[in-house]
């Protein structure tokens, strides 16, 4: 009875726990070089960024109005759509616990 109880408590707690949004494709791929905040990298955070930010920065990418090194070939690789998608999860708090 004790164990049931237990259960169902660990059951309860993990039920409430917020989950992350589902991250879009590549968008996990974005943290294998932009570090969280705090980290000091030579590829800038993401962290804090705003959508409309990340979405201009890849379109500067994507059409080389902004010089990179790979950036403006990763870009190329996403559609308006994608790109929003992504900036949009990548500026919302939820992506911090999400798995790739």
């Amino acid at each position: 009875m004790r164990r049931e109880l237990l259960l169902l408590a660990v059951l309860g707690v993990v039920a409430a726990m917020p989950v992350a949004a589902e991250a879009p494709a590549g968008a996990t791929a974005c943290a294998g070089c932009h570090a969280p905040a705090g980290r000091d990298l030579p590829v800038p955070t993401l962290s804090g960024r705003t959508p409309e930010s990340i979405v201009a920065d890849m379109q500067a990418f994507r059409s080389g109005s902004r010089p990179a090194t790979v950036m403006d070939r990763i870009a190329k690789g996403f559609s308006d759509g994608e790109t929003r998608a992504i900036a949009n999860w990548l500026a919302s708090k939820d992506h911090a616990s999400a798995k790739p």
